[in-house]
C-alpha cells in the first residue's frame, strides 16, 4: 500500500473526500468548506495535514488531522478528525494502514497520543477502531459552540 502527504494542487480532491465522508454520515448540510478556505487553512496556515491512500496510484482513502494538546501530558498529541476510504475500497486494509500511518506519525513526532472521535452510530467503524487497539472514552462529552452562539460568547 502507498500513502503520500497532500499538497496544494489537492484541495479540491480533500474537498471530494470530505463531502463523501459528509453524505456517509448523513451531514451534507453541515459542509460549508470551499477549495479556497481548504487551501487557506491546510497549506497556508498549515493548521492541518492530510495523508492519502493510494491503490495503483489513484487516492482511494483520507485521513485529515491536527494537532492537540495534553497539559497532563504536557506535549502535543494527534487529533485525526476525518478518515474515510471510499467504499468500494473498503476491507483492503487501506483505513488500517492509515491509521498505522497516523501511529507512526504521532510516534515519529513524538507526540503523546493519537485520538479521534466516532459517532454513536456508526457500529462498523466502532468495531474497526476496537480491534485496533482503541479505547472508547467515556466518561467524557464533546461540548462545541458555533455560528451565533459562538459569535454571542465572544461579545460579537
Amino acid at each position: 500500500m502507498e500513502y503520500r502527504f497532500a499538497d496544494k494542487k489537492d484541495t479540491s480532491l480533500i474537498l471530494e473526500f470530505i463531502k463523501e465522508l459528509a453524505e456517509y454520515e448523513h451531514m451534507s448540510d453541515d459542509v460549508v468548506a470551499t477549495p479556497e478556505l481548504l487551501e487557506e487553512w491546510i497549506f497556508e496556515k498549515q493548521k492541518a495535514e492530510v495523508i492519502f491512500a493510494l491503490e495503483n496510484g489513484k487516492e482511494v482513502g483520507f485521513a485529515l488531522f491536527c494537532y492537540n494538546f495534553s497539559t497532563f501530558l504536557g506535549k502535543a498529541g494527534i487529533h485525526l478528525e476525518d478518515l474515510f476510504v471510499k467504499p468500494e475500497y473498503r476491507g483492503k486494509g487501506y483505513g488500517k494502514g492509515l491509521l498505522i500511518q497516523l501511529a507512526k506519525i504521532t510516534e515519529e513526532r513524538k507526540c503523546g497520543r493519537l485520538e479521534w472521535c466516532c459517532l454513536d452510530w456508526n457500529k462498523p467503524s466502532i468495531d474497526f477502531y476496537l480491534s485496533m487497539g482503541a479505547v472508547p472514552l467515556d466518561d467524557w462529552t464533546i461540548y462545541r459552540v458555533t455560528g451565533n452562539a459562538l459569535k454571542d460568547l465572544a461579545g460579537k
